[in-house]
């Protein structure tokens, strides 16, 4: 059997930058069992392999995410490199809006100029406190938990600079640590993500993980339109909006690879 296969770097002005995610789009007909689909990102080893099958509503998919160790619930890179995909390819009109069926329920994309928009729940944290310290951290300024531990620290440096201890993350619980801080650089604020008990020790950019930064800082900023900029390696800039219940991300993308998968 052969599928198609792209590599998309998402959150990206241009390649090599933001988070490379790669989207397979399954034919009709076609069969790809959850173990194929688990071995195929396994081999892509990126932090998600997206999979993507049309439903019989018009502009409405499946869409799955996989990283090289397990299935996960929500995804914001990989959402955004499909959608990027499914434009760039012909699959669906640049005009026309796509509607993604998944775990977390039903994620839009559309086209809003040079970026895409994406529609996401919101993530609300509870205000908690860390079960263990995590060494190179100062005192936080805030801990929240939910999908994902949430520390704020006091400067952007301080994010910047921080060295993670990933057994300790590992043994948090939840899907992984956001680290951020209130932005110096430009930015409303910055954050990293580690999540190395899902086989992604750092995650270049996390779309995600907005769900959870924007009703964060919204209120602390006293604006619900924010950019934000994750300080990983490659780094890549995360335009977010505050919806109420849902948090609109911001992006671009640029496809680096097209071929095909011989399975």
């Amino acid at each position: 059997m052969e599928l198609p296969i792209y590599v998309v770097d998402a959150f990206a002005s241009g390649p090599f930058r933001g988070n490379p995610a790669a989207v397979c789009p399954v034919p009709d007909g076609a069969s790809v069992p959850d173990s194929l689909m688990a071995n195929i990102a396994a081999e892509m080893n990126l932090a998600e392999t997206a999979f993507l099958r049309r439903r019989g509503e018009a502009n409405h998919f499946d869409l799955r995410w996989f990283t090289p160790v397990a299935e996960v619930d929500l995804c914001g890179h990989a959402t955004l490199a499909s959608a990027h995909a499914l434009w760039e390819t012909g699959e669906i009109a640049k005009d026309d809006a796509i509607t993604f069926h998944t775990r977390s329920g039903e994620l839009s994309a559309r086209l809003a100029g040079e970026e895409i928009q994406l529609d996401f729940p919101a993530v609300r944290l509870k205000e908690t406190s860390l079960p263990i310290k995590l060494q190179g951290l100062g005192t936080p300024l805030y801990v929240g938990n939910s999908m994902d531990w949430l520390v704020e620290v006091a400067s952007e440096r301080e994010v910047r600079a921080y060295e993670p201890d990933l057994p300790a993350i590992s043994s948090l619980g939840s899907r992984g640590l956001i680290l951020t801080a209130r932005g110096d650089s430009g930015y409303d604020f910055v954050s990293r993500f580690f999540a190395p008990q899902y086989g992604i020790p750092e995650d270049p950019v996390t779309g995600s993980a907005h769900c959870a930064l924007a009703p964060h800082w919204a209120p602390k900023l006293g604006k619900s339109r924010m950019t934000g900029y994750q300080a990983s390696k490659r780094g890549g800039e995360v335009g977010v909006e505050l919806l109420g219940d849902r948090v609109g991300l911001f992006g671009k993308a640029v496809t680096t690879l097209s071929g095909t998968l011989r399975v």
